[in-house]
């Protein structure tokens, strides 16, 4: 059974995920449809790449990925079909392939070239459905669009390492559901850099001299929970994707508040690490 993931920035309020759904099942009797997410930040092309980086690898070879992040054709944002490392992924050229793409090249990419045979004026819907469809029903890409070799690049912001390898400064790429706060370093070039240094971890007020493997390591659990230092315990942590995080232990934004909220950090904010 064919499966087909959707990742868009339509949100829940709106019909325009369920639509999307709808035309699938429409044109598929046997599929399954998985929702990655649709609570992308409107047109937030770094946001999705994080997301569908992080999740598309854990879905089996084959499996077909549509991605509704500003996707109005128009002369400089093309529709395209891309196979990548066994997956199939359906967007707009908009440059978030390029920022997916980093490990693996594209074995093929195809420009999508079936819009005079449908009227759209919701592609998602009208350009992505028709062309998922036609793969999971083992059409090939050639039938719907034409080869390409350049795609647009987007360069997402990556770390910078000083001469003398004593600092790394990074950003900010993502707040997740917690609050908690994603940067671009990971674990890879933090060790290698390190070379079994210890090390300080900056980020406006806030400061580390550990990182957790764990959310749990944090927390004593040798003393009784009545005196612990547990929620609202601020740590940093090697999250499941290997990227250094900041975070509230059991972070609630409503209640104990977030990392972003707290250490006041956004999108693109500075987080330095200096090895001593």
């Amino acid at each position: 059974m064919p499966i087909i993931t959707l990742t868009t920035d339509f949100g829940e309020k709106d019909h325009f995920a369920g639509a999307v759904k709808g035309g699938i099942y429409s044109a598929l009797e046997d599929v399954r449809i998985v929702d990655i997410s649709h609570s992308i930040s409107p047109f937030h092309i770094s946001e999705a790449a994080y997301i569908i980086q992080n999740a598309y690898k854990s879905f089996p070879l084959g499996t077909i990925h549509i991605i509704g992040i500003d996707s109005e054709l128009n002369p400089e944002n093309k529709h395209i079909a891309v196979y990548l490392d066994g997956h199939y992924f359906v967007c707009a050229d908009n440059g978030i392939i390029s920022m997916i793409t980093q490990e693996f090249r594209p074995e093929k990419m195809v420009e999508i070239n079936i819009h005079d045979r449908l009227k759209s004026n919701f592609p998602v819907l009208d350009v992505f459905v028709e062309v998922a469809c036609h793969i999971a029903r083992g059409g090939t890409l050639d039938v719907i669009g034409k080869d390409i070799q350049q795609i647009k690049q987007l360069k997402g912001i990556t770390p910078v390492i000083n001469a003398d390898a004593s600092q790394i400064i990074g950003n900010v790429i993502y707040i997740d559901n917690y609050g908690n706060v994603i940067t671009n370093i990971n674990k890879t070039l933090f060790e290698n850099t390190r070379k079994g240094r210890g090390f300080n971890i900056s980020a406006r007020t806030v400061r580390f001299n550990k990182v957790f493997e764990r959310y749990s390591d944090a927390i004593n659990f040798d003393v009784h929970p009545d005196r612990r230092e547990e929620d609202g315990k601020k740590l940093a942590v090697w999250n499941s994707s290997g990227y250094l995080e900041l975070a509230i232990y059991k972070s609630n934004p409503s209640t104990v508040g977030s990392a972003s909220t707290l250490f006041g950090l956004g999108y693109r904010d500075t987080v330095t690490v200096k090895f001593i």
